[in-house]
């Protein structure tokens, strides 16, 4: 199978158990490619601990599940050292957070200090434990879940925290039609363990290398900072997005183009995953009566295009 046909395979096994949600498929699987953290944030049942397990499945990596949390301890996260009497020392025991693909689930009920814990291994794709460093195996992504900050029990990630994931969806509650589907079909987690995975590492990582390789014109990098400075002039946002944030734009709207069998980046893919990627790094300003994600889409109708 070709490269467009693999994705296809992909996206198609992904949608007959996320179903009626097209979209937000195709951006979990463009920010996977672009080697992004994924944030899934919606009210509890809507799927998204099944999209991030079909996710998993669906690229053939290894998995872990951690259930985010009070009282969960960093340690918890990345592993502890146990004295071992055979070996007459102490001998670490990696955490969960040494897999392939990481479900943090409902992360914003954990504690400020485990969600820092956190941070190093996404950013920095490995952990500091007792005095030393260790790697996080290749590939790593981290899919995270949160509920609405209205709900009982949970603590606000920092801005330093957002920045660090790639993309931001939410599912939503499916239409008539998908929930008919959903209402008499599979069980969804039956569905999942008939999941075939589609893509061996060797082909996910020359993906992930398409992705880097997709061209970007000039123009279309003027239209990109464009857009930033407009997130910068106040006008719209309190403060606006950092040179970082533009770099993961860009990677975004690469793997976007690829995934529509492109090798150059159209102006569209960017505003096709702007309001993902740029929405949760931004905080409206007062006077704009209305949230980041409402507030992006009216500053892309604004900005001109190339």
């Amino acid at each position: 199978m070709h490269t467009p046909q693999k994705l296809k395979a992909l996206l198609d096994q992904l949608n007959t158990v996320i179903v009626g949600k097209s979209a937000q498929v195709q951006d979990s699987v463009a920010c996977l490619l672009a080697g992004g953290h994924l944030l899934i944030e919606d009210v509890p049942g809507v799927g998204k601990t099944t999209l991030a397990h079909a996710l998993a499945r669906s690229f053939g990596l290894q998995f872990s599940r951690v259930q985010f949390t009070a009282d969960l301890m960093p340690s918890d996260l990345t592993g502890v050292s146990v004295y071992e009497r055979a070996q007459e020392g102490f001998v670490f025991h990696p955490g969960p957070v040494f897999a392939q693909v990481l479900l943090a689930d409902e992360i914003n009920r954990a504690s400020p200090k485990t969600q820092s814990a956190l941070l190093e291994a996404m950013e920095e794709r490995q952990v500091t434990a007792e005095g030393a460093t260790r790697a996080l195996p290749e590939p790593f992504f981290v899919i995270a879940t949160q509920n609405p900050l209205d709900q009982l029990g949970t603590f606000a990630l920092p801005e330093s925290q957002l920045d660090r994931f790639l993309m931001r969806i939410s599912l939503g509650y499916p239409d008539r039609q998908a929930e008919r589907a959903l209402l008499a079909g599979q069980d969804r987690r039956d569905l999942l363990s008939t999941l075939q995975s589609q893509l061996t590492l060797a082909e996910l990582h020359s993906l992930q290398q398409q992705v880097q390789a997709v061209h970007a014109s000039e123009p279309l990098l003027n239209y990109l900072q464009d857009l930033l400075a407009a997130t910068r002039s106040g006008r719209w946002f309190v403060q606006g997005l950092s040179p970082r944030a533009g770099i993961a734009i860009l990677r975004a709207a690469k793997a976007q183009a690829l995934l529509a069998g492109r090798d150059y980046v159209a102006p569209d893919d960017v505003q096709a995953i702007l309001p993902q990627t740029a929405a949760h790094r931004l905080t409206p300003t007062q006077q704009a009566g209305r949230g980041a994600l409402d507030q992006v889409r009216a500053m892309l109708e604004a900005v001109p295009l190339p």
